[in-house]
């Protein structure tokens, strides 16, 4: 008789989402901004898909977010959604490589060490060294000539890092509502924010989208929003913390690969590597976890 199996097919399946799902959608969002506004596009993602999320965790019976979850998850959403996603969504409308934008979010494990920090973590010796190798890594991408024609597409990148960074760790310490109902919440509050900044910063589409336009839109919203988001918190709960953020250095990989395959993107030899160094750096961070695990781990 076969003994079980050591990947079940669900863990595989919530890699696959995380890795994949989430490195496509850096491509996605720099088609999308071909046909959508940058803040509309990504307040159309959220609440859609928050919204779907929250009726149906209410028809599964969860129980709705009491007024202090609800200005907790406004908060996180803020930062990790509206500052952070919609960042990188606005960095990608002037031109800025699919690729480029997520070496750039790559950087989030290492504000994350940082803003941990202020809230009483001791770090390692070998997580300060990936903290600066990280910062040498950043000051390279940013030499290189895709970030250098749009130093704007550079400010917004590092801030959406350190905007996720910070409400990550934050989260912690807020009553957050329980399990995917957390996300639903976030994603209500951001999307709705950022089609009022669409609205205020005059946000118009000129001709409704093609067939294009609308399937990214679907896509963000269900893949990379919905399933990729659940997947991550199922993760959470069955892996090691380090197993669960390797995105962030798997993530970059995928983003370039996917950028030069499909709309001819490139990167110059020092996105190259600067790709090396910072995915250098995110591994020496991620290394003490995988020895000795955290006691409750990040959520984004």
């Amino acid at each position: 008789m076969p003994g079980p199996r050591r990947f079940p097919l669900p863990l595989i399946a919530a890699f696959f989402a995380l890795y994949v799902i989430w490195g496509s959608t850096y491509l996605v969002i720099r088609i999308g901004v071909e046909y959508w506004p940058p803040l509309m596009l990504g307040g159309i993602r959220f609440l859609v898909a928050g919204l779907a999320m929250y009726g149906f965790l209410r028809w599964r019976g969860a129980p709705a977010p009491t007024w202090v979850q609800w200005k907790a998850a406004a908060k996180i959403g803020i930062l990790l959604l509206t500052f952070g996603n919609g960042a990188v969504t606005v960095a990608e409308h002037p031109g800025v490589a699919s690729g480029v934008a997520a070496l750039a979010v790559a950087t989030v494990p290492l504000f994350t060490l940082l803003c941990g920090y202020f809230w009483g973590a001791r770090n390692t010796r070998l997580e300060w060294a990936g903290v600066v190798l990280g910062i040498i890594g950043i000051a390279m991408l940013n030499m290189g000539s895709n970030l250098q024609s749009s130093p704007t597409g550079a400010m917004l990148l590092l801030f959406a890092a350190a905007s996720w960074a910070f409400g990550s760790v934050w989260s912690r310490h807020l009553p957050l509502p329980a399990g995917a109902m957390a996300s639903a919440a976030e994603m209500i509050i951001a999307g709705a924010l950022l089609l009022v900044g669409s609205a205020l910063t005059g946000e118009r589409l000129h001709s409704i989208p093609p067939i294009e336009g609308w399937l990214a839109l679907a896509y963000l919203a269900v893949f990379g929003s919905i399933i990729a988001f659940n997947a991550y918190m199922y993760l959470l709960k069955h892996v090691r913390p380090a197993a669960a953020t390797s995105y962030a250095y798997v993530n970059p990989a995928v983003a370039v690969l996917l950028g030069i395959v499909f709309v001819g993107e490139t990167i110059g030899m020092e996105e190259a590597l600067a790709m090396l160094v910072i995915i250098s750096a995110v591994l020496l961070i991620s290394l003490p976890q995988w020895r000795k695990p955290k006691p409750k781990p990040e959520i984004r």
